[in-house]
């Protein structure tokens, strides 16, 4: 009988415990719950976006009436915009290199919309993948060669972001006479020439939409299409900020160099700088000297006095 009654009190204690924790976790969570319309509106909701009904890349349309296209791009649009962190770096760097690389496309007669080939590829960073492409475009050491780019050592104009902008431009071309589309162009840019021209023979098809291919290239133009409507409707994703949190490009006068340079330490301290801001400026340059036996014309970036300071 006493082992029934104990029984009793442990089950009533427990549930006396239970709804006591219960009780108080209600308590909290009214505390927490909004005390005004002003307070629920200043809460942080995750919502889906809504995916636009028409869209272009180069201006060349995207057939988003298909269930699956609308869904690939959907995929791309969450994933970037709720990357917060890395689209906000995004939205910083095209200020401040994105003006520099559209006039170098259009001098090239490139679709600006290319600038977003550089966001996906780089982040708009001097970067180096694990298969060693380089730079803003991602060179690999042979086609930047191909592209007459110098790759060496002493000097690797992959890093070059003018240099490296004209050779990409020269590759998109191509790409373009040969498909007849800057989204196959843009295509070929992740996956090669040869491999999309094989693609389209095999599947029988002409357009990149139509195609079926890898996850990377699969998503490749999506990616591009993604960061290209973050990018100039950051608004509609949620991000806010002013012209002061943007990064700006610091104006530079130009020094042509056609000599070998023994020590850029000392170069650097003619112009005011120091070894740093003169790398930063010109990341090409990969040692501390110039070699140059050719002769060979260079154009090295000086910042403007005023902006940096240095003892």
């Amino acid at each position: 009988m006493k082992s029934v009654k104990w029984r009793y009190l442990i089950v009533f204690f427990s549930f006396s415990t239970a709804f006591l924790l219960f009780a108080q976790q209600q308590l909290k969570d009214e505390e927490n719950w909004p005390k005004s319309i002003e307070d629920f509106n200043n809460r942080h909701w995750v919502s889906a976006h809504p995916i636009p009904k028409e869209m272009s890349f180069a201006d060349e349309a995207v057939p988003l009436q298909n269930p699956d296209i609308q869904e690939r791009l959907d995929r791309e649009i969450l994933v970037n915009a709720y990357w917060q962190s890395n689209a906000f770096l995004l939205l910083k760097r095209i200020h401040k290199y994105g003006p520099l690389i559209d006039s170098i496309l259009m001098a090239e007669a490139v679709p600006l919309d290319f600038k977003y080939l550089a966001v996906i590829e780089s982040g708009l960073q001097n970067a180096t993948s694990p298969a060693g492409a380089k730079g803003f475009w991602q060179f690999m050491r042979s086609t930047a060669r191909e592209f007459d780019l110098e790759v060496n050592a002493n000097v690797d104009e992959r890093f070059n972001l003018v240099l490296a902008t004209q050779a990409a431009a020269r590759y998109l071309k191509q790409a373009r006479d040969e498909f007849g589309s800057w989204t196959l162009a843009a295509a070929s840019y992740n996956a090669g020439r040869t491999g999309i021209r094989r693609e389209l023979q095999r599947q029988g098809v002409s357009d990149y939409y139509d195609l079926l291919l890898n996850e990377e290239t699969s998503r490749y133009l999506f990616r591009l299409l993604a960061v290209k409507r973050l990018l100039e409707e950051p608004e509609q994703y949620g991000f806010q900020y002013n012209n002061d949190h943007l990064y700006q490009r610091i104006p530079t006068r130009k020094v042509i160099v056609d000599t070998a340079v023994t020590d850029f330490v000392e170069f650097a301290e003619q112009f005011g700088i120091n070894y740093k801001i003169l790398k930063i400026h010109n990341p090409w340059l990969r040692e501390g000297h110039l070699n140059n036996a050719s002769r060979k014309v260079y154009t090295i970036d000086i910042p403007e006095p005023g902006y940096y300071t240095v003892p």
